[in-house]
């Protein structure tokens, strides 16, 4: 039986923000040191200490909208250590993340620069949980003040004689968890005061995020929405996708058929909870005003064998990039409440894009999926329906496919579609309704592996590496095509 798709190519589901698409970048591990930052000195090819080839492949999909510094880091960041001369920083022990030396060479001026390198938005997580509201409101002036006071006058002396934009702050973060273990209660009343020193200075003008809850702590949420919600533009919400229990997640490699069904049933819930959470936000927020921003998601996995545990390093393969896909089609669905998310984490930690060792740099299953979706950033959502298969183990099921579709500025339809089942093909009926009637010129491009937890290594870089997509046939308005078992397609409808 064929898995019927219906998409309504003249019904309009609203704007797929263009910061969905967006990365998380940490001070943990290699994503910052060796992964963005090596040195001016360094022989990586570089420009200003930030390597050339990170850069490149992130303006490649097109990043929108890049978080830093944390994170649990964010809350023992104090961000005047990472400025000056880089020779008189202070030096410091991460405590949060592998006990190492943060020598605080990456800061301020070097993140504001890269994110001008990569031509996207920075979104600050400002410090709550050690931090201060001076320390706070200080930063906020350094970095977007453009007049006469201590802070911009600092900010001059300092190399940069020009405010940034600064758009996006984070007010906290995880403060239920590493920043704090706060009450809602209590958060949201520190929400209230500290978010009152973050000002607008000049034309710029800041969109202040409220740190929300952690996976399906909807108390959290009706807390800080009942007392706050007049006081933000969006609240986070923060999911990862783990297998198995916590303190056993699984190998990101060499993970049995069990393993992968549990991380895509696991991978679905997201559904649930943007949906559950929505609804209570819709109790205070019924125009939807407060965006949602899923500034944490990904796979966690156990670390690599014999790499520090606390540089949550882990391998990425063709479950990664299913992961990726269904989480990203999911996140269209609800873009009238999710204005942004980040997936964690950018670098060599977590569910990377890219993976680095010294000079090599190899680019991840998950990136490709960014680079093949990317067509999706500011495009219109389609309305689409599904009757489908299921994809059965162990007496459970889940769908077999997941799918989305949009159209973009200039009349071209895209459709993303996962198979989650990674032993079976689907067969898909898509029915194009809604549109002229004119011949359609179809393309295609998948994603898909041999084995399971194939991916992509600095020795066989391509293992795991887009193709073109011709499993398919059209028919007036209607597509049957045949999806590989645990793929990622994407399809390119035009009428001509």
């Amino acid at each position: 039986m064929s898995n019927r798709i219906t998409i309504n190519a003249d019904v309009a589901a609203g704007t797929i923000n263009r910061n969905i698409y967006g990365h998380f970048s940490e001070h943990l591990g290699r994503c910052i040191y060796e992964g963005i930052w090596v040195g001016e000195d360094s022989p990586i090819p570089n420009t200003n200490g930030i390597r050339n080839d990170i850069v490149e492949a992130l303006k490649n999909i097109k990043i929108p909208v890049l978080r830093w510094p944390g994170g649990c880091f964010a809350d023992e960041y104090h961000w005047k250590d990472g400025i000056g001369p880089r020779e008189g920083r202070k030096r410091m022990i991460n405590t949060h993340w592998g006990g190492v030396l943060e020598n605080n060479h990456f800061g301020t001026h070097e993140f504001l620069m890269l994110c001008e390198m990569l031509e996207c938005e920075p979104y600050i997580s400002g410090n709550v949980g050690s931090g201060t509201v001076q320390e706070m409101s200080e930063w906020v002036e350094y970095m977007t003040f453009d007049g006469v006071s201590p802070m911009a006058d600092w900010r001059k002396e300092n190399g940069r004689e020009k405010p940034w934009n600064v758009k996006y702050f984070g007010v906290g973060n995880e403060n239920w968890g590493c920043g704090g273990n706060m009450r809602p209660e209590y958060y949201a009343d520190l929400y209230r005061r500290y978010q009152t020193f973050v000002r607008n200075y000049g034309d710029n003008k800041i969109y202040k995020i409220a740190c929300g809850p952690n996976v399906d702590d909807y108390r959290w949420m009706e807390v800080v929405m009942r007392e706050a919600h007049n006081h933000m533009d969006a609240i986070s919400l923060h999911y990862y996708t783990i297998p198995n229990e916590w303190s056993n997640k699984g190998p990101a490699t060499g993970f049995s058929e069990d393993e992968w069904y549990a991380t895509m049933k696991k991978a679905l819930w997201m559904e649930e909870l943007i949906t559950r959470h929505s609804t209570i936000m819709d109790r205070y927020d019924p125009n939807k005003r407060v965006g949602m921003i899923v500034d944490e998601w990904g796979t966690w996995f156990d670390v690599e064998p014999g790499t520090n545990p606390g540089f949550l390093y882990q391998q990425n393969t063709i479950r990664d990039a299913l992961v990726a896909g269904l989480t990203l089609n999911i996140f269209h669905d609800h873009c009238d409440r999710v204005v942004m998310a980040n997936i964690a984490q950018v670098i060599n930690v977590l569910q990377s894009v890219i993976l680095t060792e010294g000079e090599k740099m190899v680019l991840t299953p998950t990136y490709h999926v960014f680079d093949m979706y990317k067509v999706h950033q500011d495009a219109t959502a389609l309305t689409t329906s599904i009757d489908g298969n299921e994809y059965k183990r162990g007496g459970q099921a889940i769908p077999q496919v997941s799918v989305s579709a949009s159209k973009d500025a200039e009349g071209r339809i895209h459709v993303s579609l996962c198979n989650l089942d990674n032993e079976n093909a689907a067969d898909v009926d898509i029915d194009l309704r809604g549109l002229a009637a004119a011949a359609l010129k179809v393309t295609g491009t998948e994603l898909t592996a041999s084995v399971k937890d194939a991916h992509n290594t600095f020795e066989q870089p391509e293992a795991v590496a887009p193709t073109a997509y011709k499993a398919f046939t059209v028919e007036g308005s209607a597509i049957r095509a045949k999806l590989s078992p645990m793929s990622v397609t994407v399809l390119e409808v035009i009428s001509e």
